[in-house]
């Protein structure tokens, strides 16, 4: 089973949870305003999707402008970086989508294809 956690609100994360719809998967959702994942769970899901760190970052999101996170994450550790994810789930790109082995973040239809298509 999917987890899928996103924000119902947002283009991006109803692209990627119609996706799912459309190619007949199961999921859980999961709202990133109100349940953000642990600082636990985003580094597993950091970890088993093989990509940097910032890229969990919902870098186009108006809380991670008016931080002014675009010059502070390159000094920030990684474990402040998953303390802040944690905290606030919107700033966390969306969607972010796994099966407790693959992870996806954001929404490409040919990354959604080749990792979650049958």
């Amino acid at each position: 089973m999917l987890l899928l956690y996103h924000y119902p609100r947002c283009s991006t994360s109803r692209k990627g949870k119609k996706w799912l719809l459309d190619h007949g998967l199961t999921f859980n959702e999961i709202d990133l305003s109100k349940e953000p994942p642990s600082k636990e769970a985003l580094r597993t899901y950091w970890e088993k999707s093989g990509l940097s760190l910032t890229r969990f970052f919902n870098t186009s999101g108006q809380l991670y402008r008016s931080m002014g996170l675009k010059d502070k994450l390159s000094t920030m550790s990684d474990e402040e970086k998953l303390t802040l994810l944690a905290e606030n789930g919107m700033l966390i790109k969306r969607p972010l989508i796994t099966d407790g082995e693959k992870v996806t973040v954001g929404f490409d239809e040919e990354t959604f294809a080749r990792t979650w298509g049958r």
